[in-house]
């Protein structure tokens, strides 16, 4: 999985554009990161940016923009509508995928260090990254503003966490920190009446509404059926329509279906309709993947099927095309990163053509990963068969269970098709390195190792995958639909030819190389994991032999 994480940081600039670009294009600048919004207010003078990628990446990045926005905004001249106490007034982390929290804690103190001792601004950590329990809340680290920062900083709590406690008079204070990723949802209504949008928005949420006790006359609140969940009612001329917006601080406590159909449930005590749902700025897959296995849960479908498959059933189910089309590819985050391989992206006869040209690639170890995708997309194919086969209500459960694992097995294998392309033309680029000089000599052979190294851990990994893509051909064997036997036999030749395959590139990759610890403990890893998978698929032909005999 790739490792991203997406950075929100909020700068005290929302009226002068080119002051915003000096700041956003220090993010442009950092390799592996992709801005992704620029969200300027005129009325808050203040700049929402968002951008992702790699931790290490958009660590350099949120540096390189606290440093232009400390040189180019001067606090002592802002004023704007939106609390505020520094240039860059708040920095959080936000796990996406590949990541966890504490990793983007560890992220958020790096930076935060860094920025106190090279920068010299005060920086306090929030939210997850917190020192302290009060220090959790952004609202309570805000108090006084930019212009009470200066006796604030005198105070013993609020002491900073990095940097010393002395007045900034141009940056003022940072707020770095780590939260979960905060999902802007609307749900459309078929009324106009912003005050019954209000009313449902007011039960859903976690804070809840107040009522008059009409025994005492005193004021109660109630909490609102939904954790983690903020919401409003509003009418939006543009549309005709009263929307409840959401956000929703995190989706792990409260799934985006769980708001859709809340939303129902209560628009239906008010005589209103739910239509359909917007989404605003950008969404996890995972957040969206959630969605797709549910609904496939609650029609009794398998949910053991494609990527593409569950992101359709979520966008259809919450209606999210309604008021606008939804493109995955630009609302799905981890869908900005994404870029298909040349090879993958082929149709079958050009991907034939290719391989059967005089290119030494794609070669053997390409198509060993394609034999691994053949192979987890069988055992795909038979599980969902089985599970929709009246029965098999006995193995119902199991079957998905190898249908959803095999799915992101394919997808792996897929990947790698390009992958050891990609190795082997490295490998062929450090060949070509200059060798005139002594010292050009030994910068090639540095980049031949090198690359070596590279093209022999891609099929080193398909192999080490094999095990997973024969252990699935194998259970579908065993139990799946018997009229589909035979596509699980095939699964598991498919998958021994995976594994062979990816052992002799594993082995020519590695025959002649210099580096005797990583050649041989590579090379007895590789054989033992092949063995490993050929006896997996010996007990595949067991379960055809048996079933196919005379």
């Amino acid at each position: 999985m790739k490792r991203i994480v997406e950075c929100v940081p909020n700068f005290s600039e929302g009226r002068d554009p080119a002051v915003i670009a000096q700041i956003t294009d220090e993010i442009k600048k950092v390799a592996g990161v992709e801005l992704l919004d620029v969200d300027p207010g005129r009325d808050t003078n203040r700049t929402v940016v968002t951008f992702a990628g790699e931790p290490e990446a958009v660590s350099e990045a949120a540096f390189q923009a606290i440093r232009r926005a400390a040189e180019v905004i001067d606090m002592s001249r802002h004023q704007g509508a939106h609390p505020r106490m520094g240039a860059t007034d708040v920095c959080p982390f936000v796990p996406v995928s590949g990541v966890t929290m504490a990793d983007c804690v560890e992220i958020a103190r790096r930076l935060g260090q860094r920025v106190g001792d090279e920068l010299g601004i005060p920086v306090y950590l929030y939210e997850e990254a917190a020192s302290t329990p009060e220090r959790r809340s952004l609202a309570y680290l805000r108090e006084g503003e930019y212009e009470g920062l200066g006796e604030k900083l005198k105070k013993k709590e609020f002491k900073p966490d990095f940097g010393k406690a002395a007045f900034n008079a141009r940056a003022g204070a940072t707020v770095i920190g780590a939260r979960e990723f905060l999902i802007a949802y609307n749900v459309n209504l078929n009324t106009r009446n912003v005050k019954l949008a209000k009313e449902i928005a007011n039960r859903m949420r976690e804070k809840g509404y107040t009522v008059k006790n009409p025994e005492t006359g005193e004021k109660e609140t109630v909490p609102g059926t939904l954790k983690a969940v903020r919401a409003v009612g509003w009418y939006i001329p543009e549309y005709q329509m009263a929307q409840i917006s959401v956000n929703l601080l995190n989706y792990t406590v409260t799934p985006l279906y769980r708001v859709f159909e809340e939303a129902e449930r209560l628009a239906a005590e008010f005589g209103v309709r739910v239509t359909g749902s917007e989404l605003v700025g950008l969404i996890p897959l995972e957040a969206v993947l959630q969605v797709g296995r549910h609904y496939l849960r609650k029609q009794g479908c398998s949910r053991g099927v494609d990527e593409k498959e569950l992101v359709r059933v979520a966008v259809q189910s919450l209606g999210l095309a309604e008021i606008s089309p939804f493109k995955p590819e630009h609302k799905i985050i981890e869908y900005r990163f994404r870029r298909q391989g040349a090879l993958a992206a082929m149709d079958l006869v050009a991907f034939c053509a290719e391989l059967a040209s005089d290119s030494p690639a794609p070669g053997g170890g390409s198509i060993a990963a394609l034999n691994g995708a053949l192979s987890a997309g069988l055992s795909a194919m038979v599980g969902n068969l089985t599970f929709a086969k009246k029965g098999y209500e006995d193995v119902r459960a199991e079957m998905e269970i190898v249908a959803e694992k095999a799915q992101p097995l394919k997808d792996f294998f897929i990947e790698a098709i390009d992958k050891d392309t990609e190795a082997f033309n490295r490998l062929m680029a450090a060949f070509a390195l200059p060798k005139k000089s002594d010292g050009e000599k030994k910068a090639r052979q540095e980049a031949i190792d090198e690359a070596t190294k590279g093209a022999t851990l891609v099929p080193f990994t398909v192999l080490e995958r094999s095990r997973s893509a024969a252990e699935l051909a194998l259970a579908v064997a065993k139990k799946g639909n018997r009229n589909s036997l035979s596509d699980a036999g095939v699964a598991g030749l498919a998958a021994a030819l995976c594994a062979e395959g990816a052992l002799y590139n594993v082995l020519i990759n590695t025959q002649e190389m210099p580096d005797a610890p990583f050649r041989s403990e590579t090379r007895a890893q590789a054989r033992k994991m092949c063995q490993s998978v050929l006896e997996t698929v010996a007990k595949v032909r067991e379960e055809m032999d048996k079933a196919l005999a005379d």
